[in-house]
């Protein structure tokens, strides 16, 4: 039993600092921003995350849709 909680913990301490290389090595290293809202080429097409578009589209609605919708 002890010997396989050794394995997993090691296993996953490997797995932690291979996918931490590039932001440990690099000067002002992050994690890369994969939100909708961080790619630049959907910003451009309009395209933005589910919540953004809900309030954007309740900004457009009139006062009468808002009582309808209720």
């Amino acid at each position: 039993m002890l010997t396989t909680l050794f394995i997993t913990f090691l296993i996953v301490a490997i797995s932690v600092a291979l996918l931490s290389i590039k932001v440990l090595l690099k000067k002002d290293g992050r994690f890369p921003n994969t939100h909708i809202e961080g790619n630049r080429a959907l910003a451009k097409k309009g395209i933005f995350c589910a919540k953004t578009m809900d309030r954007l589209e309740a900004r457009k609605k009139g006062l009468y849709d808002l009582i309808k919708e209720n």
